[in-house]
């Protein structure tokens, strides 16, 4: 049975190449999908429109994803999209620091369509 809602995503990341891969993946799922450079561009977005899912990156100039998702939580908006990071950061201290301030999952980079998936699946957008 198909699945009638459209989700939207940000993908927050600098490397365009990684965008583009997350956003052929996404669009494979059906969600209606954006893109930003860094954080603070991320920021200007959900400001003007929230989205249903940001994947986001940590390592980016300008704007960090960790600063990004503090500044995120902290807009008080109604809705509060799900947030999945995305980054090579993979130690337990990054990863905690990230649930701590509010991310629903963490992906490892390089990923797969698979593990985007799932991901999404166990956040209940897929």
């Amino acid at each position: 049975m198909p699945n009638d809602i459209v989700h939207t995503c940000l993908i927050v990341d600098d490397s365009r190449t990684v965008r583009k891969y997350a956003r052929s993946i996404l669009e494979h799922l059906a969600f209606e999908v954006s893109e930003a450079r860094n954080g603070a561009h991320a920021l200007l977005l959900c400001e003007r429109n929230m989205p249903d899912a940001i994947l986001l990156d940590w390592n980016m100039p300008v704007m960090d994803g960790l600063t990004f998702l503090k500044e995120l939580r902290g807009l008080g908006s109604i809705k509060q999209p799900r947030v999945v990071f995305c980054t090579t950061e993979g130690d337990m201290v990054h990863v905690s620091d990230a649930l701590c301030e509010g991310a629903d999952e963490y992906i490892i980079k390089p990923f797969d369509d698979a593990t985007v998936a799932h991901k999404f699946r166990q956040i209940g957008l897929v």
